[in-house]
């Protein structure tokens, strides 16, 4: 499974094994990871689309997280079910917030390291060293709240993605980061890597939900 990922050389490649509840394991160009929305998102999409499972019931997945679902809403979109992380307040080292390139407003850590700053602006704006990032071994949320929502950018550099187009566990980590301070347990995110994505988050107890859309651009066989 590591040799194909390496191969695909995308952020995360998905494997699925057996009937429901299927198996689920997520895969970076380096390494095989504990969580992944998006590689979810999209495995659920095609296990629907290829006819595979009926997308009147949701679907439910195995992994190294424990139990994740999937259900297909009336709008088209998908909402994922995944656990929530909270994130400890406090002080990173002072090469993690050099190597992002910008004024922290607030730092914590959890899954990721998050690094909370003052505008949708900077988040947009910064070029961190990824040679600097890469040395940590660790996934890094740049965030801020603009108009009521939520943007953000992730990297992760030590795990063969220098910037991720749009991360779902990343969620999981600013679901309760975010939530309290909004008065709101619902929201708006958006993702502003180059590619960018738009997801639709709710933290619900310990349960985030995480919403996206889907679609297939490419079918083929794997040659062994």
């Amino acid at each position: 499974m590591q040799l194909v990922a390496s191969e695909m050389n995308l952020s995360e490649t998905a494997f699925i094994t057996g009937k429901e509840p299927h198996g689920l394991r997520w895969f970076t160009p380096l390494n095989e990871v504990e969580l992944c929305g998006h590689a979810t998102l999209a495995t659920a999409h095609v296990l629907w689309s290829e006819g595979h499972e009926p997308r009147s019931r949701p679907l439910e997945f195995g992994t190294r997280s424990g139990t994740l679902r999937a259900t297909s809403l009336d709008d088209g979109w998908i909402e994922l079910d995944f656990p929530s992380r909270s994130a400890v307040e406090g002080p990173l080292e002072p090469d993690v917030v050099q190597a992002l390139g910008v004024d922290a407003v607030r730092t914590a850590t959890s899954t990721f390291d998050l690094v909370e700053v003052a505008t949708e602006a900077e988040v947009l704006a910064a070029t961190p060293d990824l040679a600097a990032l890469a040395a940590r071994n660790r996934c890094f949320i740049l965030t801020a709240e603009s108009a009521g929502e939520i943007v953000c950018r992730v990297f992760a550099p030590g795990y063969g993605i220098p910037e991720d187009p749009v991360t779902g566990s990343a969620q999981c980590v600013l679901a309760p980061w975010w939530a309290p301070r909004l008065g709101v347990d619902n929201f708006v995110s958006r993702q502003l890597s180059l590619r960018g994505g738009t997801m639709r988050v709710r933290l619900s107890g310990d349960r985030v939900h995480i919403a996206g859309q889907a679609v297939t651009t490419v079918r083929g066989d794997l040659l062994t």
